[in-house]
C-alpha cells in the first residue's frame, strides 16, 4: 500500500511544456482578434478617409448628423460647401461626412 519511491518520482515538476500549453491558446485567441476586428476595422476607416479625399464638387453626401446635401464648392482640405436645401447652405468638416450617395456632375454656379 505504500507507494514506492519509484513510482512517486514519475510525475515530475512542471517544465516548459505547461508554460507552452498555456501560451500557445492565448497567442491564437490574439490572432483571431486581429484577423477578426481589428484589420478588417482599420481597412474601413482606410477606405473611409480615401473617400473623404476624393469628395468633390457635385457630388451628393450625407454628414454626421443626417442631413443629406450637394457639395457646391470645396473651400480648402478640411471643409465642404454643401447645399441642403433650396439657397441654404452650409459649410461641412470632412471628417463630418458619414458618406457618399452618389457622384455627381458639376454644379453650375450662377454670377450674382
Amino acid at each position: 500500500m505504500f507507494i514506492t519511491p519509484a513510482f512517486a518520482q514519475a510525475t515530475g515538476a512542471p517544465g516548459a511544456g505547461d508554460f507552452v500549453g498555456m501560451i500557445l491558446p492565448l497567442v491564437a485567441i490574439m490572432g483571431v482578434f486581429y484577423f477578426l476586428l481589428i484589420r478588417p476595422q482599420q481597412r474601413k476607416m482606410k477606405d473611409h478617409q480615401e473617400m473623404l479625399k476624393k469628395v468633390s464638387k457635385g457630388d451628393t453626401v450625407i454628414t454626421s448628423g443626417g442631413l443629406i446635401g450637394k457639395v457646391i464648392k470645396v473651400v480648402d482640405d478640411n471643409e465642404l460647401q454643401v447645399e441642403i436645401g433650396e439657397n441654404i447652405k452650409v459649410r461641412v468638416l470632412r471628417s463630418g461626412i458619414a458618406d457618399v450617395r452618389a457622384k455627381g456632375e458639376p454644379v453650375k454656379v450662377e454670377s450674382k
